[in-house]
């Protein structure tokens, strides 16, 4: 079988029909056999393919024919070849579901009053000249943040990225204002919009890093300011940059390192329960406690 990889990828450009878009994509894709998970909008595209190497290198070509699309940074990783069941494409009103559409504005060079893009080497950078003062935040669902952050790094108490805006509001974060933020997620795309999310509520230095988490981890590895694995929103769940990475998350009934995440065994319950091996065996007890009650984000946000 050819060589399995997954690509991650994102624009952010104005598309005046997103419907048609959808269309060309799903052609495209279909004839090409790969799987995963693309949304569009007004705003532009973000997408998680797997597939053979050969497909996903033809689909990148195609897609980068597309006006405002050229420059769409896509990140490479191994994949097995199940990572996605099928493949789904879908329109809505924003990439990520942060429920701010209105304030969002993009243009052809892409997000409009975001935060500076850094390269991974301007990351450290920063933090060799500027030390303790630089704020590491964390742009992902709290969760996440146990398997895998930057060292030191704040991870503000969020479900879903429909909470960031209730978050940064709450005040929790005022003292930070005046501070350099380094935001930060899977691949880039959550941190364009959080960004303008908290420069417009007064934070005075805003970065993001370019090509996100994935892109720091392929160039440093477990060397750099990172700690442990990183989450992915498909079969993979986990995924390590090296093999020396340090395992930070704890077992949630046991208190034993590990790094992966389980289904709750009721079948009503969508909770992700993160559990040693020997802890998964016991089938996480069926009468769950878990707040059914809140949404999760499922697609593959960067």
């Amino acid at each position: 079988m050819e060589l399995q990889k997954v690509i991650l990828y994102y624009a952010f450009t104005p598309i005046s029909d997103p419907a048609a878009l959808r269309l060309w994509q799903k052609t495209l894709c279909e004839s090409l056999g790969l799987k995963g998970r693309i949304l569009i909008s007004p705003h532009g595209i973000n997408g998680t393919l797997g597939g053979e190497m050969t497909a996903l290198k033809k689909y990148v070509r195609a897609t980068k024919e597309y006006p405002g699309f050229k420059k769409i940074d896509f990140k490479w990783s191994d994949g097995r070849g199940d990572e996605f069941p099928r493949l789904k494409i879908r329109v809505r009103d924003e990439l990520v579901a942060f429920g701010n559409p209105q304030e969002l504005t993009v243009d052809e060079s892409g997000v409009v009053g975001g935060g500076v893009h850094l390269r991974s080497d301007q990351v450290e950078k920063l933090v060799e000249e500027r030390g303790d003062e630089v704020v590491f935040f964390d742009g992902r669902n709290a969760f996440e943040a146990k398997i895998g952050k930057f060292r030191d790094a704040v991870v503000p108490d969020v479900t879903t990225t429909r909470d960031f805006i209730k978050e940064i509001e709450s005040g929790k974060y005022d003292a930070l204002k005046e501070r350099p933020i380094v935001t930060y997620c899977t691949g880039g795309i959550r941190c364009e919009i959080l960004s303008v999310v908290m420069k417009n509520r007064g934070f005075k230095e805003v970065y993001q890093i370019q090509g996100g988490i994935v892109r720091y981890g392929k160039k440093y590895g477990d060397d750099g300011l990172w700690d442990g694995s990183l989450y992915t929103f498909d079969s993979r769940m986990a995924l390590d940059f090296s093999q020396n990475t340090k395992v930070i998350g704890q077992c949630e009934k046991c208190s034993a390192p590990t790094k992966q995440f389980y289904n709750c065994a009721n079948v009503a319950c969508h909770e992700l329960i993160l559990l040693c091996e020997e802890c998964s065996r016991q089938n996480f007890s069926k009468n769950c406690t878990h707040d059914r009650s809140r949404a999760h984000d499922s697609e593959m946000i960067g």
